[in-house]
């Protein structure tokens, strides 16, 4: 269905004071008020329900050496409404078919005394709203230079939030909930080494922000379409309780260099009383365009594993060999190196992977630490550190390739970049082209570290676009890409579907790195995965690290149901099952419900759901009548309360139950579960323990 009506109107009178115009959403939920204040400063204010949830907040960009910036003086010259609607359908997703309808306005100013023009597009969903900048063709704007964008976000009180710092080069922080006016005092703390990191505020804070006012409204800020512009972190005015946008800079610290005609990224406000309802959003991929890639019948959801979870523990390396300190590729000769004896990517260990993949009913196997490089690609600020195509002496390319494709498994290439950018752009064509000749189909790419060039941040202008480049050129190569330590997705997985999976926050990794809280998992998809699917890696089924590597004292925060349960919460096309053969070996019937689980959906129920505390979510397999519970629980015991209505009437299933023990916790008694099958039908209930940092997860088949 899809209905276009646009309209030039002049929604009021015009006064010398302040004029207001005024959208409401289609089925009238929401009211956006736009207006300019006395001095030309252009506002705008948000009700939900009657209710205020951003009060009159300003709009406007501040400009590099230039006379007079994007801020005021402005007169509204035209306005033009637009009612859109349509369905469209996502080539992997949590559901078949996606419903884009909103109405629109679009308030074109004029700025006194520079005869500029700028246009600000609002479009208001039934969840929220999206508003840009857009600079149209003109003689008086060409090139320009963003000092900052000053978009307001004023919030109506102390709102509890769950915030991780801001910083320009990660995201990988652990959510700290509190109120907006405890940021500043809790900043430092929250604020956790890293490898690359550099925070600019203590009351800065990164999207997809999660809030939730005293009066029980849920309120999410990010951003959609991040493409050829900085990166938007908030900064808290926590006197008046109002954020305000941040760019990433630079190594000039310019937070972005424009050439007109060009547009901003959408600022999106999704609100509801409801949690369940702000997990089930779509308004961040419709505010993105229509995929450019025509044909996707390569794009193919995927359930992998990998030669990874035992170099992040520290039992295997990726290095091959310990006698070099240093190397240079093309000139250190590794056939005469002495091999130290842990390099994880070796034949032998990778035939191990694919034979486990094949007899278990997984697609592909990923494989780090494959190519030359590794005994020295960190902290060196190295240039030319991979080349991406020359393998060690102990990973046969042809070979592992077709003793994959004998078994019906693919390979997974992997591509660290160190935050080298030059050299991966150097390298990406042929690199991408090796992937064609030796059948792998899709990349995890990495960048870990500082930025190169020296000065240049994660998530500033300039790398942006290069995480672009390399979606679209692996588009070219029909390769699905699945990026680490890159900005977080906004939705343009959309336009480029090939992107099938991200990292960017604290990945189950962590839990190797000295653990992550029990109730992460219940704050993610209310903030990481707003904007897009993410490579959570989980699936670890022992949760004591030491028993993998002595040295690495780690602990999973987890039980065994609750990492099963992640692979219904944690929505990817891109799954893998992270842990070792070995240990899945030793839990042969919990393991079934990773085999078992789909990783492309036609219809999802989120069944309840409050941030930090739990969510339950159902999907409905694609292309089957068979379903997938789950549910993740924070830090206190609960029972978990749900009914199986979404089931088709009439229908009989069996439902097998994978839950915690009674005695179950993440920490002291993280292996303890059950299971057992019942007999559902859409008219059955359910009462379930989720111990703390635990869950359940159920497999719903149809009786045939």
């Amino acid at each position: 269905m899809k209905n276009l009506f646009f309209a030039s109107l002049i929604l009021f009178a015009f006064s010398t004071v302040a004029k207001a115009q005024q959208l409401k959403s289609p089925e009238g939920k929401f009211v956006m008020e736009f207006s300019l204040q006395n001095d030309g400063t252009p506002t705008y204010n948000l009700k939900y329900k009657n209710k205020e949830v951003v009060k009159t907040s300003k709009l406007g960009l501040e400009l590099k050496d230039d006379k007079k910036s994007l801020l005021n003086d402005f007169t509204v010259v035209d306005t033009k409404t637009a009612t859109f609607d349509e369905t469209w359908k996502p080539v992997w997703g949590e559901v078949d078919h996606i419903r884009n309808h909103y109405n629109e306005l679009a308030v074109t100013l004029n700025q006194k005394g520079t005869d500029r023009q700028i246009v600000i597009r609002f479009r208001l969903f039934d969840d929220g709203l999206g508003f840009r900048y857009e600079f149209p063709a003109q003689k008086n704007l060409t090139y320009f230079t963003i000092k900052e964008e000053r978009s307001q976000f004023a919030m109506t009180g102390d709102h509890t939030a769950f915030w991780i710092p801001g910083d320009y080069d990660t995201q990988e922080y652990d959510y700290t909930k509190s109120k907006l006016s405890e940021i500043r005092g809790l900043s430092q703390k929250a604020y956790t080494a890293n490898v690359s990191q550099k925070s600019f505020s203590p009351t800065g804070v990164q999207t997809s922000l999660m809030l939730k006012t005293k009066d029980g409204i849920y309120i999410n800020l990010h951003e959609a379409a991040l493409i050829n512009y900085s990166c938007m972190h908030l900064n808290l005015d926590d006197k008046n309780m109002t954020f305000t946008s941040w760019l990433t800079p630079d190594a000039k610290g310019d937070k972005g260099y424009m050439q007109a005609p060009s547009h901003s990224p959408w600022r999106t406000i999704i609100v509801s009383d409801n949690a369940t309802e702000i997990l089930a959003s779509k308004m961040t991929y419709n505010l993105n365009d229509p995929s450019k890639i025509e044909n996707t019948s390569w794009i193919k959801p995927v359930k992998y594993i990998g030669v990874w979870w035992e170099m992040i523990t520290g039992k295997s390396s990726w290095s091959y060999t310990n006698d070099y300190p240093t190397v240079q590729l093309g000139v250190t000769d590794f056939a005469k190196a002495k091999p130290n004896g842990t390099h994880g990517a070796n034949n032998a260990n990778v035939k191990k992977y694919i034979d486990f993949a094949a007899a278990n009913g997984f697609d592909a196997v990923l494989v780090e630490g494959w190519n030359e490089g590794w005994e020295d690609w960190f902290g060196h600020s190295k240039d030319y550190v991979f080349d991406f195509v020359t393998p060690y002496p102990d990973f046969d390319v042809k070979a592992l390739h077709a003793y994959a494709k004998s078994k019906g498994v693919e390979i997974i290439m992997h591509h660290e970049t160190s935050g080298s950018v030059r050299n991966y752009e150097r390298h990406i064509d042929k690199a991408y082209k090796f992937m064609n000749d030796n059948g792998y189909t899709a990349v995890k790419s990495g960048y870990v570290g500082d930025i190169l060039p020296r000065g240049e941040n994660h998530y500033n202008q300039w790398i942006v676009n290069h995480y672009q480049y390399a979606i679209e050129k692996a588009a070219d190569y029909k390769i699905m890409v699945n990026a680490h330590e890159a900005v977080r997705p906004t939705g343009i997985a959309r336009t480029y579907p090939n992107l099938i999976g991200n990292e960017a926050a604290r990945g189950t990794e962590y839990q190797a790195f000295g653990g992550s809280k029990p109730n992460h998992v219940t704050v993610l998809p209310f903030t990481r995965l707003i904007g897009g699917p993410m490579d959570y890696t989980p699936g670890i089924f022992e949760m004591d690290i030491s028993k993998m590597n002595p040295e690495n004292t780690s602990h999973v925060n987890s039980t065994i149901a609750n990492q099963l349960a992640l692979y219904v919460t944690m929505y990817s096309p891109l799954q893998m099952a992270a842990d070792t053969p070995e240990n899945y070996n030793r839990f042969p019937d919990a393991f079934q419900f990773i085999k078992d689980v789909a990783v492309d959906w036609s219809e999802s129920k989120y069944i309840e759901a409050e941030p930090g505390d739990f969510i339950t979510v159902a999907r409905k397999a694609k292309g089957t009548n068979n379903w997938f519970v789950g549910n993740v629980n924070g830090e206190t015991s609960r029972t978990s309360n749900i009914d199986f209505s979404f089931l088709e009437k009439g229908k009989k299933y069996t439902a097998t139950i994978y839950a915690d023990a009674k005695d179950a916790h993440y920490k002291t008694n993280p292996q303890a579960y059950t299971i057992k099958k019942i007999a559902v039908t859409n008219k059955s209930k359910l009462s379930q323990l989720s111990a703390p940092g635990g869950g359940y997860a159920i497999s719903i088949i149809e009786n045939k």
